[in-house]
């Protein structure tokens, strides 16, 4: 198998420089294991794994005395989560030595949203989180299209040789390494089956009490076949038969465990008419692709084509959220609609309030139809607005008016 370089490592580097203690965080089998294990060779340390038993009981009898084992070392914790009595001693150690870089834990939860972790971690750590492969890293490139679109930049002169059917490949396959190794067609279908039971009931059992954790597959598959859709809680209790009170937490917990992302709404007040409901969309569209049951070929035009929309904005929404890991600029992430003027699909804002939209297009020959909400958005924002892209899945890229462009979708990873 070959190692595929990790665009996040550099900051993973950076943050141990000045930083007491440093959180790889993401879903299980996206490759934390294999990149912390990289950076403690590089740097002498010890990596100790709480998927081993005998040492997560070990941790548990003398929580201060194992992290103070192999003192002036680098200390790495596979899967902290394990073993949450750790975290109030982890405080007491490095608030007794302040030394940056001391420890390097992992999680395949969002420790943060973990209430026995959260408080006792807070300004003590900087968390780094890693999704699946982007696409930039399979061709060993760091992409900086968020950077370069902030920054004014057009695109207007990309082409690309990829077909509708090849970008529909790429977002089927999905981003964990370990599928990517299996030939397409049933291999991958049964490690996506296997992964998503084994996550489902092992991990959200091990931080949650919640009681109905078996409706989780339902769930998780009913918000696949919404992906990239707005969030209707009373629509999902509907169809999941959960009553709406009770199903917010088992949403917050899918987030917790890396498996999806809720897109908030975005807005400046440019409309009493904004919609206000976040988006919900898988973290890896290869999953959400199995958890739906489609096949490349089943969303093509011959088949399904109403599928393509969804899968393809999932696909890019995952891509933007990688790249975001490692881009210099601190954007956030949001959609923007309005009940009469449309809606642009995902929308980039930095502190200082520029603001990139992208509608994403799974045809290859967009109008200027298409541009109408990142239009709206140009015309109310003024000079905040830097750029706009419909992304689409055909080979020019043109412009589209003042600061539009419509460019192929594989920019986002050629950039």
């Amino acid at each position: 198998m070959v190692r595929i370089a990790r665009n996040a490592k550099s900051r993973v580097l950076e943050a141990l420089g000045d930083t007491r203690v440093v959180v790889i965080q993401g879903a299980r089998q996206v490759g934390k294991t294999t990149l912390v294990r990289e950076i403690v060779d590089s740097k002498g340390g010890r990596l100790v794994s709480f998927d081993d038993p005998v040492a997560a009981n070990g941790a548990r009898e003398d929580p201060v005395g194992f992290l103070n084992s192999d003192p002036g070392r680098l200390l790495a914790i596979d899967e902290v989560q394990r073993v949450p009595e750790l975290v109030l001693a982890l405080k007491f150690v490095v608030d007794g030595d302040n030394r940056p870089g001391r420890f390097l834990l992992t999680g395949s939860a969002n420790l943060l949203k973990l209430p026995t972790i959260e408080d006792s971690l807070a300004g003590r750590t900087e968390s780094i989180e890693l999704f699946g492969l982007s696409q930039g890293e399979l061709i060993g490139h760091t992409e900086q299209f968020i950077d370069r679109a902030l920054s004014g930049e057009r695109f207007i002169n990309h082409t690309s040789d990829l077909s509708r059917s090849d970008y529909l490949e790429l977002a089927v396959a999905g981003g964990y390494p370990e599928v990517l190794n299996r030939a397409p067609g049933r291999r991958r279908d049964l490690w996506f089956d296997n992964y998503a039971n084994a996550i489902l009931r092992r991990e959200a059992e091990d931080i949650s009490n919640l009681q109905r954790i078996t409706e989780l597959p339902v769930i998780l598959r009913m918000l696949a076949a919404r992906s990239s859709g707005e969030l209707n809680i009373a629509d999902l209790a509907r169809d999941t038969n959960i009553p709406q009170r009770t199903l917010t937490p088992y949403l917050e917990l899918l987030q917790t465990l890396y498996l999806t992302q809720n897109i908030p709404a975005w807005t400046t007040n440019l409309s009493k008419r904004v919609v206000s409901r976040p988006k919900v969309s898988l973290l890896d569209a290869g999953l959400a692709a199995r958890l739906m049951n489609v096949s490349s070929k089943g969303a093509s035009l011959d088949a399904n084509p109403n599928l393509a929309g969804g899968l393809l904005e999932t696909f890019v929404a995952g891509e933007i959220r990688r790249q975001l890991t490692w881009s210099n600029e601190t954007a956030r992430l949001a959609h923007f609609r309005d009940q009469y003027v449309g809606e642009v699909d995902l929308v980039l804002e930095t502190p200082d309030g520029r603001v990139v939209g992208v509608e994403v297009k799974s045809n290859s020959n967009p109008t200027v139809k298409d541009a109408k909400g990142l239009s709206f958005l140009r015309e109310k924002l003024g000079s905040r607005f830097v750029a706009g892209f419909i992304l689409h899945t055909g080979v020019n890229s043109a412009f589209f008016g003042d600061r539009v462009a419509a460019v192929p979708m594989d920019i986002l990873w050629r950039a």
